[in-house]
């Protein structure tokens, strides 16, 4: 009966979920082929089928189900009684129409039946795999699809219905299929279909990151189970946990060479002043200059070093946003107008307090602010900067985004934005951002950034609001 229900379960789902004429024709030509077949065996097959339909079908549509499906299953009867009757005398032909009745009504009687048992089958499975958070597919021996969830059916957004019967050929031509989901299809097919490949993680076009996996066994009677799962969550932790990592491997470098290196430049330059006089009378005073400089720029890096180091707890205290940002801004906004850049502050949620260390959050910021004003200078971009703040919550954070019109970066960078050393300026020291995600962590928040090139970028740090 395999080869019955390899040709009946396409042609059963077709008919179910259009109800088109042309349907009825592929069960006129299966009921032809089925000549001189028990009844009762076609109806184990289209029983069998049936409860594999009803589990990707909603409650309040299994009427209609079943009601369509009675209509195919009749048509499919009435062609093979047609087939198997059409040698017998004429004269036999009142008692075959009469025993066809009672045969077809002995039939609706166990149809109905069946149907009864198929809400059972359906209540059953539909509580555990329609509501499970991993997305769930499952083909049959001739990779044709008899299962769906409610979860995978999101990720393909497409009804489940529209799908059942449907081979992955089928599936990938449907008109309603994304394009971002058919490559999506393509690839999973790719490498675990043809490479057998038993996992395969891979970026949807929505930014999640997803984890496909499939399953053969004997349970499965020669088909297969693909399951796809969102792990954007573990990945966003084991980003964080490797970060971390570098930055504790940042301390304890700096807290091991950093003060030996201040102290004999501390030296050096108390001796550069005491010889300036000198320097002056033969004419040489520029030397004095820029070696001072470059030993104030070697202390700065120093003790960006030094505050990557420590172990910060920061000394909290309820602060206004309000208050907060507008010191930053009165900080910073002379350098802003030396360069051309226009600041702004936008407060869509008034009243906000948080508990910080007001010191490291304002270091963070303008840190921040900074980034931006270099990303819009006007030599370079050739437009006027704009640097635009946002401040917003929803109720348990309090959100300030940091948004310019600069030259943006490319993901490459964006991944690497955050990991100590890395830096795209000619005169950085690539701890400025690191720093400042230590900070905001210790604060119980997080960091998040967002570049277009030639658009701009827009840092967002999220802050616990104070209870």
């Amino acid at each position: 009966m395999q080869v019955v229900r390899k040709r009946y379960f396409p042609a059963l789902a077709e008919y179910i979920r259009y109800g088109k004429e042309t349907s009825l024709i592929q069960a006129n030509e299966i009921g032809r082929q089925l000549r001189g077949i028990n009844p009762e065996q076609i109806l184990s097959v289209h029983e069998d089928c049936l409860q594999t339909l009803a589990v990707n079908v909603d409650s309040k549509e299994i009427v209609e189900l079943y009601n369509r499906s009675f209509v195919f299953l009749t048509e499919l009867m009435e062609t093979s009684h047609s087939a198997s009757e059409s040698g017998e005398n004429y004269e036999l032909a009142g008692e075959v129409d009469a025993a066809s009745d009672v045969r077809f009504n002995e039939m609706r009687e166990l149809l109905f039946r069946s149907n009864q048992s198929t809400e059972k089958v359906k209540n059953k499975y539909e509580n555990v795999l329609q509501h499970m958070d991993s997305g769930i597919a499952l083909f049959d021996s001739d990779g044709i699809l008899s299962f769906i969830n409610v979860q995978m059916a999101r990720h393909l957004d497409i009804p489940r219905k529209t799908l059942i019967g449907c081979s992955i050929k089928e599936i990938l031509l449907h008109k309603s299929l994304a394009l971002s989901a058919k490559r999506a299809i393509l690839r999973i097919y790719r490498e675990m279909m043809v490479k057998k490949n038993r996992y395969y993680e891979f970026q949807y076009n929505d930014g999640k990151h997803l984890l496909a996996t499939i399953t053969y066994g004997e349970q499965l009677d020669g088909g297969f189970l693909i399951s796809v799962k969102d792990v954007s969550e573990f990945r966003q932790i084991e980003q964080s946990a490797f970060q971390n990592e570098k930055l504790a491997m940042l301390g304890k470098i700096s807290a091991a060479i950093a003060h030996e290196i201040r102290n004999p430049l501390t030296s050096i330059r108390g001796f550069i002043q005491l010889l300036r006089p000198y320097l002056l009378e033969i004419g040489k005073e520029e030397y004095a200059r820029i070696i001072l400089t470059e030993i104030d720029r070697a202390n700065d890096i120093i003790n960006e070093f030094l505050n990557s180091s420590k172990p910060s707890a920061p000394m909290k205290q309820k602060t206004s946003i309000e208050s907060l940002l507008r010191d930053v801004t009165i900080l910073i906004e002379s350098e802003a107008l030396l360069q051309n850049c226009e600041i702004s502050i936008d407060q869509f949620a008034t009243g906000l307090y948080v508990s910080i260390d007001v010191k490291q959050l304002k270091q963070v910021i303008l840190n921040m602010i900074k980034n931006s004003l270099d990303a819009v200078n006007s030599e370079q971009s050739g437009r006027r900067g704009k640097i635009n703040i946002y401040v917003n919550s929803d109720g348990k954070y309090v959100e300030i985004a940091i948004k310019d019109n600069g030259y943006g970066m490319d993901k490459l960078t964006m991944s690497k934005l955050f990991d100590p050393f890395f830096t795209t300026k000619q005169t950085g020291t690539g701890l400025g951002l690191s720093v400042s995600y230590r900070i905001i962590r210790n604060h119980g928040g997080n960091i998040r950034v967002n570049s277009t090139e030639g658009v701009g970028t827009e840092f967002t740090i999220y802050l616990p609001l104070h209870t």
